[in-house]
């Protein structure tokens, strides 16, 4: 099992013709993600051959999704034009929809998010300003390279995509079911807690790794939520301790406010929850290896 990707998932990508979408398609098959078509409005009809096999270019989500059965897109669409691909993409209620772009306006994601509410929910949207999701040796819709690490029973769900890459680097040993990097904008689609709800729910995932960092309240809620809701041992790190306080950090949505939203107060909620927080990322790893070994 794994959460929102697996084997059978069929996958579009919105912008394949472009450096980026060319790029990170080939990857994504060499991983084994079952890729069966792109998407852009203006090479409709045409065919673009990348890692041996021939995709066609289809002028919209909902022609792909009629044509391939496609059930996620993932989106690498500039900036600028990302709104109208991920509206696009609710509007077709495509299952799962896996936005990498960065740098898209605070007011568009909170555009398309309130679309996709007001339209009953029925896309998923990851991201903005994300590295993807993938569940080892099944799928990988985004841009987590594949080869770090194996299948294996660690959820993790994280803010940032570095911190992904080297959680799952350092517990390699172990494996993930599946990593979720949900972005660090200020409105982003799914969260730490609708991830954590779902890893509970899914009997391959044994223990759950949760990475937030300073700014706004996102991991204070989800510390709200563990503690009422999960089951399943988890482990925290919050990325930030050695931010001076009043400072804005890297991603837009690491900004803090009072005394929630610092590195401090997180990791407080987190414990009170019963969650273990480490100083560092490789000692939350270490604290997820102790977890798992002692099930």
């Amino acid at each position: 099992m794994s959460i929102f990707l697996n084997e059978n998932s069929k996958v579009i990508v919105q912008g394949i013709t472009g450096s980026e979408g060319t790029k990170h398609t080939t990857k994504m098959l060499k991983a084994g993600t079952n890729i069966v078509g792109g998407v852009n409005s203006r090479k409709a009809g045409q065919t673009v051959t990348i890692e041996g096999k021939e995709l066609t270019v289809f002028g919209t989500v909902e022609e792909a999704m009629k044509e391939t059965g496609a059930d996620v897109s993932v989106i690498f669409v500039p900036p600028k034009f990302a709104k109208d691909a991920v509206v696009e993409a609710i509007d077709a209620e495509i299952p799962l929809a896996v936005v990498i772009t960065e740098g898209i306006p605070v007011h568009d994601s909170a555009y398309f998010w309130a679309h996709a509410v007001a339209t009953g929910n029925k896309t998923r949207i990851v991201g903005p300003n994300c590295p993807g999701v993938i569940s080892p040796g099944k799928s990988n819709a985004g841009i987590i390279p594949a080869n770090i690490t194996g299948p294996g029973k660690i959820g993790l769900v994280s803010k940032s995509g570095t911190l992904t890459y080297q959680m799952m680097y350092e517990l390699r040993d172990i494996g993930f079911s599946t990593a979720v990097g949900i972005g660090g904008d200020p409105v982003i689609g799914t969260t730490h807690i609708d991830a954590l709800e779902a890893f509970q729910n899914d009997p391959e995932t044994e223990v759950i790794v949760m990475i937030g960092e300073i700014g706004g309240d996102a991991e204070e809620r989800a510390a709200d939520y563990v503690k009422a809701n999960v089951t399943k041992p988890v482990v925290g790190y919050v990325a930030g301790f050695t931010a001076p306080e009043g400072k804005t950090m890297g991603h837009a949505g690491a900004i803090v406010s009072g005394s929630s939203g610092t590195a401090a107060a997180k990791k407080e909620a987190l414990e009170a929850a019963g969650v273990k927080v480490g100083k560092t990322p490789s000692e939350t790893a270490e604290l997820a290896r102790q977890l798992y070994q002692a099930l």
